[in-house]
């Protein structure tokens, strides 16, 4: 979901409400820690360099039982960020707290916020022999040896 659509959907509801995707909520007395602009420089495995850029919510839960975050008051939080840092309609993930900072992508359903599961993926499965990619000529250099072959030295 990008920020734009996010807006939108604050729009609808009285009430927020994020599920994992086990099913469970977000205990309700969350707060909105963070909003971040974050972004990933990298190479991918068959070398080319790359950038994302993400808009990035924390949600957390403390031990104040009565508080609640309302729509309108998440609406002002992520707009005072936005001015701060400047980002645009950008992909929205939230972080979250489970047995690790989990990174969830961000639905929506029946007026609720679903936090959906992110999953790793191969970005050059082309350079990499991965079945089902664009077939790639790879020069193979000479027979070689195995560095743990008996006459190796290594053993």
């Amino acid at each position: 979901m990008n920020l734009n659509t996010f807006f939108e959907h604050l729009d609808e509801v009285d009430d927020l409400t994020f599920v994992l995707p086990n099913g469970t909520h977000v205990p309700p007395h969350f707060h909105l820690t963070e909003v971040a602009l974050v972004t990933k420089k990298y190479v991918d495995c068959g070398g080319t360099q790359r950038e994302e850029q993400v808009i990035s919510f924390q949600l957390w839960s403390a031990d104040d039982y009565d508080h609640r975050l309302a729509p309108c008051r998440a609406y002002g939080i992520v707009e005072r960020a936005q001015e701060a840092l400047g980002f645009s309609n950008l992909e929205v993930e939230v972080e979250y707290q489970s047995d690790t900072i989990g990174r969830y992508g961000l639905d929506f359903f029946q007026g609720r916020f679903l936090l959906t599961a992110k999953q790793t993926d191969c970005l050059a499965k082309d350079k990499c022999g991965i079945p089902g990619a664009e077939p790639t000529q790879v020069e193979i250099a000479g027979p070689s040896t195995s560095c743990c072959s008996p006459d190796s030295g290594c053993c």
